[in-house]
């Protein structure tokens, strides 16, 4: 790649109803520049480079385009790399164009703007950093529509489902901008009441964060969000299948003008070479992780030799449970969301559905009706519901699962094999299991496959909710409010929605237990991951 490209995407014209941009941002804190109180030590300026070369890609037909960064994003400077990746359209196989790749030395030069960054940026005053925060959450909303489009190109997914992504991830934005203000400490007096208990909050200091593929705007945006307001520089390693949607955010951080150093991207061909020589390093005080449990466990293994803290969002084997009492609409309606959102690559879907016997056959055949009715195809293309899978890796390994699941235990009532023809489809699924022994049932399946298990008894679904090492989500339809809290309870995961199928807020920790994770997205709890707590003993 010669030089700091940009890759201009094509697209067709749509309408992002409730996430119109504003024209400039707002004077929050009564100057004309948004930042004008920040100390003019911490005013580094940003020297990105000129375009040298574009890439013009687009759909047939789409009058509009854009202009994408693809370079890496180091000390508030765009960078070429010493090599480059293809970025593939899941929908067709093209390539959409290259992105720049971060070797382990770029890595380790991003660690050093981060650290040199770090003592400026928990310096600066919260509400200051709080306006701040406002100020990006605007400028990513004026880029909605180059969000929006380039999300669809690179993952897949359908524009509806994009729109959605985004305008949860502006709630998590927006909500951590108003809370960096509010992390307050504590003052008590000693139990020997000679001095006083006083803690503060400070941050853990710099923070590499690392997210998949499959929710490209809310996991890195949502990651970054709330570390920044905790008042930690960040590094931001994005999955390469989908950099162009975290090269806007840089752009936006950039336009905005955080102070350089502050925010860091690397998206690379060579992530484990470029986390573990990050993490090595003892000035990388933190590691948000987001990805498979098998990655995760060796992130905890190598953080421990720095005791670097790790917090991971891992796999999940969602158990989702139908009760006798349950409205069936109700269930139906949030399976298909749990189920089929993202073509069900997403750690929360529902991946065993568990129906009570007396309901079985009449939710069945309602769910087979939706199913049959999905249409499949480019996230692009007008009414699409479910769009392809991520990769050919990812479209052969759910076909290689089903024929295994149907050689043992299970009956395929609809689909159950890739879509013919260019792009990585496969048929929206449901397969009728024949046991729900946890020997024969399925692991993680990160497609739009539904396995149906039947149970007699409230305690048979219980015991094969919890028979897996995962533990990220569940889900429970009931009337009965007994019920509900009661088997809620004894569920063993981190998340459970009763009578709905979506549960994200920005004001609800996200995560699991088991082999899904440790610590928290989300909610206050999410601050905390990014921070330390300090005491102070006060003689009085």
């Amino acid at each position: 790649m010669d030089g700091h490209e940009r890759a201009r995407i094509r697209i067709l014209p749509a309408t992002f109803s409730g996430l119109s941009s504003r024209s400039e941002h707002p004077s929050y804190i009564g100057v004309d520049a948004p930042f004008a109180c920040l100390e003019q030590k911490d005013k580094i300026p940003h020297k990105g480079h000129n375009v040298t070369s574009s890439a013009t890609l687009g759909f047939p037909n789409g009058p509009r385009t854009h202009e994408i960064s693809n370079g890496l994003f180091i000390n508030g400077r765009w960078e070429s790399g010493s090599d480059s990746f293809p970025v593939l359209n899941p929908a067709t196989n093209e390539a959409l164009g290259t992105f720049a790749s971060a070797s382990v030395a770029d890595a380790l030069r991003a660690l050093d703007s981060a650290a040199a960054a770090q003592p400026a940026w928990t310096a600066v005053a919260p509400r200051v950093r709080g306006e701040m925060m406002h100020a990006l959450h605007d400028e990513v909303r004026r880029r909605s529509d180059s969000i929006v489009e380039a999300m669809v190109l690179e993952s897949g997914k359908p524009i509806a489902e994009a729109q959605g992504e985004l305008a949860i991830t502006l709630d998590f934005m927006r909500w951590f901008a108003e809370e960096s203000a509010h992390i307050h400490g504590s003052y008590a007096r000693a139990s020997r009441a000679d001095f006083r208990i006083i803690t503060t909050k400070v941050p853990i200091g710099p923070t590499l964060l690392i997210t998949p593929w499959n929710f490209p705007v809310l996991l890195p945006y949502r990651k970054v969000a709330a570390a920044l307001a905790a008042g930690c520089t960040t590094i931001l390693k994005p999955a390469e299948e989908t950099p162009y949607t975290c090269a806007i955010l840089a752009e936006a951080i950039e336009t905005v003008g955080f102070p350089a150093g502050v925010f860091n991207m690397i998206p690379s061909t060579q992530p484990a070479e470029v986390s573990e020589a990050l993490m090595d390093d003892a000035r990388l005080r933190k590691v948000s992780f987001t990805g498979s449990s098998r990655v995760g466990s060796i992130m905890a293994k190598q953080g421990a030799a720095n005791i670097t803290s790790v917090q991971l969002e891992l796999g999940g084997n969602g158990p989702f449970i139908i009760l006798e009492d349950a409205d069936l609409d109700i269930a139906v309606e949030h399976a298909m969301m749990a189920k089929f959102r993202n073509a069900g690559q997403a750690c929360v879907a529902a991946n065993r559905i568990i129906v009570m016997r007396p309901i079985a056959e009449e939710f069945t055949e309602r769910f087979l009706a939706r199913v049959k009715a999905l249409k499949v195809g480019a996230g692009y293309e007008q009414g699409v519901e479910v769009g392809p899978l991520i990769s050919k890796r990812q479209q052969e390994a759910i076909t290689a699962t089903v024929k295994e699941l149907v050689s043992t235990n299970a009956e395929v009532l609809i689909g159950g094999k890739p879509v013919d023809g260019d792009g990585y489809f496969y048929e929206p699924t449901v397969l009728r299991m024949k046991s729900s022994a946890p020997e024969l049932s399925c692991s993680e399946l990160f497609a739009p496959v539904a396995p149906i298990y039947v149970v007699d008894t409230v305690e048979e679904a219980l015991e094969f909710a919890n028979a897996s090492d995962m533990g990220l989500s569940g889900y429970l339809f009931t009337r009965d409010i007994s019920s509900a809290i009661t088997i809620a309870e004894r569920m063993e995961v981190g998340m459970i929605g009763v009578n709905r199928g979506i549960m994200t807020d920005p004001a609800a920790p996200f995560g699991g237990m088991k082999r899904s994770g440790a610590g928290r997205e989300g909610g206050h709890d999410a601050l905390d991951e990014f921070l330390e707590t300090k005491y102070i003993a006060l003689t009085v």
